[in-house]
């Protein structure tokens, strides 16, 4: 007997052995059950009562705007339970019955159903209820795309991290799982997929889609699709899980499906292997979903990924290749944590998202060995949680959470980022192979149902022999982090004492204190002899490194060698100004991606000049053959130029930008993708007359790249940055790139290079649409909102800034996860002046009364800006 089939059978023999009245949470006052949302003591209450959850989910989507369905709900509910509320905020409820009885006095209001008591029994009960489910290209459960290019029409779902009530009524909480049954009514020639197998037959001139039964899972990973989707299946001898991949089909031939299907059965075959837990669901599909406003989501047996991200219409660059594999580890890893274990509350989200992007780097390093696993890890992780947990608007990892209707506000680097780091920490701290055996206990304890931080740590305390209750107050509970400064005393050549001092990087309001319990290692750093590697660990102010005294003064020290600590590593002030000017010279890429980075800091703590870091970056940038460090830093050296340096430094250094841009393009002893990345920067940045003039050379053909005419999208990237500097007639640009263009793409596309024209009427218009036409995809707005807040239309746009604020609270309760803060990144984000954060300020001193979560979200993008605008002073002080 496999082990999936053991753990479910013995679910089943175990369920509801014992009653639950007992252990149920008394509600006094039924009003507070109704309240809008899902709050934590309704979901307390119905997981202390209820269990053995079932769904019939039955939906035609044959029509544009709406899908009539029925839904049967089987529930096991303990004596003693009181009335049944179930969630619903779709448009219309139809018959409700119970035990077969219509439910003449039920209630609907505030997103739930209630069912008075008297109609249900100890034990199992049926529910049915008819309702319609809204079809929509945003705000609605089931998302419509309407392909441009052949006319088909795409739909799918999307109901993380609470929308499952917007489509059906359901228990929509994590932590009570259910088995899924669905049956859809779908046009002929459509294809139709969902968490289960599925079969076909024909109804009255449609078709009819049946769907076995799942796994017990949680509502927000039950999903389905329907279109003409093309597919491709892949199979492999002796393999018993084929994987079918599903696209629209007017991309089918810009798919490389071999490739997708066996990179996502590698990473399954991968985790089953690491885990010691096979793989726990009955199949395994993908599909490409148009405008999907997400890397990818994990739904059981359905996996969901961007489409634009994973169909490469030019030849892709290192970059690119990486965060496609990465996403997939990210989404198969998924299965495991997040599926098969969920966590008990939102409030644990960083418990499926941290381990994801943990476990996919500790899979790319063993299945892509020359990736530089760990560089990749670094680079894409530590920066963000770094600049996101150093402002007033970071929460812990672990983010209290009262009501579901604010999951949402819980997404963002502190999950996706830190939580990956810590989790480093702590792999460092309890060893690997004890690490391993925690999480393979961790999945096997909780299989099939649902688990805390609180579990996680148990099962580590159980195979490591440690005690981690320092590590769960200090990296989970506590929010922000520390900085580590290197206190390094010479004397006469020699060490004469070295330590690690640590501090918070910002005093939160209730912070508790105490310090972070570091375990890490410190480089001495030497030419022309050994470097020496001592481990410092200590969960104290200062941590002395004992062994290094005595030992001959070092070229510099790096006290975050192998990027296992979590904090702000900085440079004291000897080694900064050596690996200023030496840090080019570093052959391990990790290690000379960190030493960047601690430059990088350098200047984000006003302690480096920025146009001094964009000289020394433009110094090293010929010679920097590191595709993903080279980007990074490309990036920076902008920021610097652009952002924060004083005008006169950086208005002199923008054509040499540019042409040390060029160059790189067309350096042959480069790979492809460092050139195309230097193109990209170079398209993306140019802005002298010489830098414009270089533009249009490449989109009339005058000028090649790789010994051929530019391509999309790198064509319609040109176009963008021409009319946001101000090209004449934006609108026949735009027209005439549309008619090249006869892919799929081509109107998104047109529609994002529309929001750079400079116009204020035009800018008008945009904003008035992205948020009130309800025809937009909620992606399209995103892709266009950078170039709507281009930093070159400062003064067009500030106009807007303020009443982009003032439409948070609409847009939380009526957006997909990611919108949010993407939207505030953007409107904040494309401001470098002193009057943007005045007008912010402004802002949130007349709205005290904004909910804590939007409050949040504000400052970490408000306490760049403010950044933004001190460095700005201080690099001007210093240039007088």
């Amino acid at each position: 007997m496999t082990f999936r089939r053991a753990l479910l059978l013995s679910l089943a023999v175990r369920a509801w052995a014992s009653p639950l009245a007992a252990q149920a949470p008394r509600m006094t006052d039924m009003d507070e059950m109704m309240c809008p949302g899902v709050s934590l003591e309704l979901a307390r209450h119905r997981a202390a009562t209820l269990g053995g959850v079932r769904y019939l989910l039955e939906l035609d989507v044959t029509a544009q705007d709406s899908a009539p369905g029925r839904v049967v709900v089987t529930v096991q509910r303990a004596a003693g339970a009181g009335d049944l509320v179930l969630d619903f905020r779709g448009p219309s409820l139809g018959i409700v019955t119970a035990n077969g009885e219509m439910v003449a006095d039920g209630e609907w209001k505030n997103g739930h159903l209630r069912i008075p008591g008297r109609y249900l029994r100890d034990g199992e009960n049926t529910v049915t209820a008819a309702f319609t489910a809204k079809i929509a290209a945003a705000g609605a459960s089931i998302i419509r795309f309407n392909d441009q290019t052949d006319g088909g029409t795409y739909l799918y779902t999307l109901l993380v991290p609470a929308d499952a009530n917007q489509l059906f009524p359901a228990f929509d909480q994590p932590d009570l799982k259910a088995r899924f049954r669905y049956r859809i009514t779908a046009p002929r020639d459509w294809k139709v997929l969902a968490n289960g197998p599925g079969r076909r037959e024909e109804a009255d001139g449609n078709a009819l889609w049946t769907f076995e039964e799942t796994e017990p899972i949680s509502t927000y990973l039950a999903a389905f699709a329907a279109g003409p989707w093309r597919t491709w299946t892949g199979r492999e001898p002796g393999d018993d899980l084929p994987i079918t991949l599903y696209a629209r089909e007017s991309r089918a031939g810009e798919v490389d499906a071999d490739t997708l299907i066996a990179v996502n059965r590698r990473a399954v075959r991968w985790l089953e292997r690491y885990f010691g837990v096979e793989y726990p669901f009955t199949k395994f599909d993908m599909l490409l979903a148009p405008a999907f406003p997400f890397g990818g989501m994990e739904h059981v047996g359905a996996v969901f990924y961007n489409e634009n991200q994973f169909i490469f219409r030019e030849a892709p660059t290192l970059g690119q290749q990486i965060g496609r594999r990465a996403t997939i580890y990210h989404e198969v890893a998924h299965q495991w944590f997040g599926d098969l274990v969920t966590m008990e509350w939102f409030d644990d989200l960083w418990l499926k998202e941290g381990f994801s992007t943990y476990i996919a780097a500790r899979m790319q390093d063993e299945l892509d060995p020359d990736s530089e696993a760990w560089k990749t890890f670094y680079l894409r992780n530590k920066p963000l949680a770094y600049a996101t947990d150093q402002t007033s608007g970071t929460t812990p990892v672990w983010q209290e959470l009262p009501n579901l209707d604010l999951a949402k506000s819980n997404y963002g680097p502190i999950v996706y980022n830190k939580a990956p780091a810590i989790l480093k920490q702590l792999d460092f701290m309890v060893g690997d192979s004890a690490f391993r055996a925690g999480l393979t206990l961790f999945l096997r304890r909780h299989a099939y149902a649902n688990a805390t931080w609180r579990d996680l740590l148990s099962a580590l305390e159980a195979t490591s022999g440690m005690n981690l209750d320092a590590f769960g107050e200090q990296y989970i509970l506590r929010a922000g982090m520390p900085v580590v400064e290197t206190a390094l005393q010479v004397r006469d050549g020699r060490i004469a004492g070295l330590e690690l001092r640590q501090r918070p990087a910002r005093t939160m309001p209730g912070d508790p204190g105490g310090f972070w319990p570091l375990r890490t290692q410190v480089r001495l750093a030497y030419t022309g002899r050994e470097d020496v590697v001592i481990p410092a660990s200590g969960a104290s102010e200062t941590i002395e490194v004992a062994e290094a005294r005595g030992l001959p003064a070092p070229d510099y020290v790096w006290s975050n060698e192998g990027d296992y600590g979590y904090g702000l590593f900085l440079l004291d002030e000897r080694s900064r100004e050596f690996v200023a000017e030496h840090v080019g010279d570093e052959t391990d890429g990790l290690r000379r991606a960190m030493l960047w980075g601690a430059l990088w800091d350098e200047v984000r703590e006003a302690r480096m000049d920025p146009a001094r870091f964009a000289r020394i970056a433009m110094r090293e940038l010929p010679r920097e053959r590191d595709e993903q460090i080279a980007g990074l830093n490309m990036g920076r050296a902008w920021t610097a130029l652009s952002s924060y340096a004083a005008r006169d430094g950086e208005d002199a250094l923008y054509g040499a930008w540019e042409r040390l841009l060029l160059a790189r393009s067309a350096d042959s002893t480069l790979t492809y993708g460092a050139r195309k990345a230097a193109l990209d920067m170079l398209v993306g940045t140019a802005r002298t007359a010489a830098g414009r003039a270089l533009l249009r050379e490449y989109l009339a053909g005058a000028r090649t790249f790789e010994g051929e005419a530019v391509r999309q999208p790198t064509r319609w990237s040109i176009v963008e940055r021409l009319i946001a500097l101000g090209e004449p007639e934006p609108d026949a640009l735009i027209a005439a790139e549309s008619a090249r263009d006869t892919t799929a793409d081509a109107g998104r596309r047109a529609f994002v290079a529309g929001a750079a024209i400079p116009a204020a009427d035009v800018k008008a218009q945009y904003f008035g649409r992205f948020l009130d036409d309800p025809g937009l995809n909620e992606e399209w707005v995103t892709a266009a909102a950078g170039n709507f807040n281009a930093p070159l239309h400062a003064d067009v746009t500030l106009r807007h800034l303020r009443p982009s604020l003032d439409r948070l609270e609409w847009i939380r309760d009526n957006r997909r996860i990611f919108f949010l803060p993407r939207w505030i990144s953007a409107f904040i984000g494309g401001h470098t002046s002193a009057e943007a954060l005045a007008a912010v300020d402004r802002f949130l001193a007349e709205n005290p009364a904004l909910p804590a979560d939007i409050r949040r979200k504000v400052l970490q993008s408000r306490d760049e800006l403010e950044r933004t605008v001190r460095i700005r002073d201080a690099a001007a002080q210093g240039s007088r």
